[in-house]
């Protein structure tokens, strides 16, 4: 009867440029459009943190639970007492956590509770010996699955920052999230057990449901864009939304630093008449001399037309986007290539009119709480106007700013490194037009290197015996790496020449007794029939040669367990007929 709500999604019905639009975004992000989800906009932690409680409490069955930061404090605890209180009824509770999250934010004794109290707990991609750099990539999705009935997307970590701290007069960090049911929660499942099995034994078959088995909870489409490592879908993705925007496309980051073709797009678009919008954190966060730095990587966007906007609250940690009133996109990832490129992302895109309405609404009222950053005399980039300690009005909009705390300086001054990098590196293979603006990054840039090259000269070994380390280490790894391999490929040799010692005999004997009376298995169609039968009981392998003999006379190197396979990827375009 659910299913008979589902509206008709038919080729025949749909406007060709909707069908090729729907077929270009499956194609760039690797993710099918599903239909039959709801959705709920929740804004900050006062509308996350109740909502995942609730719903963790009301669990029956299973709990999926991926964040990069748990933190150990006060909103950590209270969500562990939830976790454990739901294993002790028998609840099956299963938590991924990123090993660089939670290295200076949670002690061990957080995670031997929560497995004392029955959790699955696993770490991301902890550091290995023999992987140098594996580190780079890590797990910064933030979700949680239900009972295969309710699930959320967000950009919150768990910790008190995001709901502040009211006796110190510290407001909480701004983010975005949402709660979707529907068929869209099977590829949200099929996502985390992708992560899952990164760092263990993959999830059962038994627990991956079908979209088919998950009931119709709405008439919004959705689609999950479960980033891996160097997949790149989202950044395809990105690009196409930046280049199909008829009339909007407002975007809110909490670590931009585009890309040169991302940047291009943007400034393509905003040249075309599109109003391209990007809000960021305040540079009150930033150490003062970066300010200028971060600023500077502005002055493309602004040149070509696109309005930059900077939160004035005490952080902005959100990470959305919404286009021509029609297509939205919530989760984890920033528009920086860590997160595009290096980094385990999970967001979702939503193609429905009221959701991306409720999103501009959401999006224009932020921008009451922010300060438009403009082009002023001598093409510098600068505020249009700063706030007066006794709290005078920002000149955007004649709107109230707000106090400036800080807040991912960290998080920042990474940013801001990797703009100096690109501009030096354009500078140096003149590959790119810099202007005045860059001026600044490039000074900034020329003394680094002149400081470390005066280092070098004076202290040699400051720099020598660190890249000495750093080589032999990778070298090692690659050693440990290259004998793994091989041993995979004498192991694998081995076993095909049993196959190719065994499989001959079982065509030239008679058929086993249980077998032969019946057509079907002389067919070599059927291979499956035969695998039950012992091996002993083969024909050939009595009368000439034991099958046991023929392995002694192979070599004794034990042949390895089959690598893990993730679950099949569903069916594109399962659960969408009515």
């Amino acid at each position: 009867m659910a299913k008979a709500k589902l509206k008709e999604y038919s080729r025949d019905t749909m406007p060709a440029t909707r069908i090729l639009a729907a077929q270009a975004f499956s194609r760039a992000a690797g993710a099918p459009l599903v239909h039959g989800n709801s959705i709920r906009l929740l804004k900050d932690a006062s509308e996350n943190y109740p909502a995942w409680l609730d719903a963790i409490y009301s669990a029956e069955k299973s709990i999926h639970f991926e964040n990069y930061i748990i933190r150990n404090d006060k909103i950590g605890q209270r969500f562990a007492d939830a976790f454990i209180a739901k294993a002790n009824e028998g609840v099956r509770v299963r938590i991924l956590y990123d090993w660089m999250g939670a290295l200076t934010e949670t002690s061990g004794s957080f995670w031997q509770r929560l497995r004392d109290g029955g959790v699955d707990v696993r770490c991301f991609n902890p550091p290995r010996f023999d992987s140098p750099l594996g580190w780079v990539s890590r797990l910064h999705r933030k979700s949680l699955c239900v009972d295969n009935r309710i699930a959320f997307i967000s950009g919150l970590c768990i910790g008190q920052m995001w709901v502040g701290y009211p006796e110190r007069k510290i407001p909480p960090w701004r983010d975005t999230g949402v709660e979707v049911r529907g068929p869209i929660i099977a590829d949200m499942i099929q996502a985390f057990s992708h992560a899952w099995a990164e760092a263990g034994p993959e999830l059962p078959a038994s627990e991956l449901p079908d979209r088919d088995s998950i009931p119709i909870a709405g008439s919004v489409d959705l689609r999950v864009l479960g980033s891996i490592a160097a997949t790149a879908g989202l950044y395809r993705l990105e690009q196409l939304i930046a280049v199909l925007a008829q009339k909007t496309l407002w975007l809110t980051d909490a670590y931009f630093v585009g890309s040169t073709s991302y940047v291009q797009a943007l400034r393509g678009a905003a040249m075309d008449g599109v109003d391209v919008r990007l809000l960021v954190p305040g540079s009150s966060g930033d150490l003062t001399f970066l300010r200028p730095i971060s600023r500077a990587g502005y002055r493309p966007l602004l040149e070509a037309g696109v309005r930059v906007f900077e939160w004035n609250g005490s952080m902005l940690h959100a990470k959305t986007a919404v286009a021509d009133g029609r297509w939205a996109r919530v989760g984890s990832s920033n528009l920086n290539m860590a997160s595009w490129l290096g980094n385990w992302e999970l967001d979702v895109g939503i193609e429905d009119l009221e959701f991306a309405h409720e999103m501009e609404r959401m999006y224009l009222h932020d921008l009451e709480n922010a300060t438009e950053i403009v082009l002023v005399e001598k093409n510098r980039v600068r505020p249009v106007s700063v706030s007066t300690p006794s709290g005078s009005e920002y000149a955007y909009s004649s709107r109230g700013g707000g106090g400036m705390s800080g807040g991912g300086s960290a998080s920042r001054l990474t940013a801001s490194a990797i703009r100096v990098s690109n501009t030096v590196g354009a500078a140096i293979t003149s590959r790119l037009v810099l202007g005045a603006a860059e001026a600044k990054i490039m000074m900034f840039g020329g003394i680094t290197l002149l400081a470390l090259a005066a280092l070098a000269s004076l202290q040699p070994l400051l720099l020598v015996v660190p890249f000495a380390v750093i080589a032999a280490w990778i070298g090692l790894s690659l050693l440990i790496k290259a004998n793994h391999l091989r041993k995979i490929g004498q192991n694998r040799r081995a076993s095909d020449k049993i196959n190719d010692r065994i499989e001959p005999s079982m065509g030239r004997g008679e058929m086993p007794r249980e077998t032969s009376h019946n057509p079907q298995h002389e067919s070599s169609d059927s291979p499956h029939e035969l695998v039950d039968e012992p091996l002993h009981e083969l024909p050939h392998a009595q009368a000439n040669e034991p099958t046991e003999e023929l392995l002694d006379k192979l070599p004794h190197e034990p042949i390895p367990e089959p690598l893990p396979k993730r679950p099949p990827k569903p069916p594109r375009g399962a659960a969408t007929e009515p």
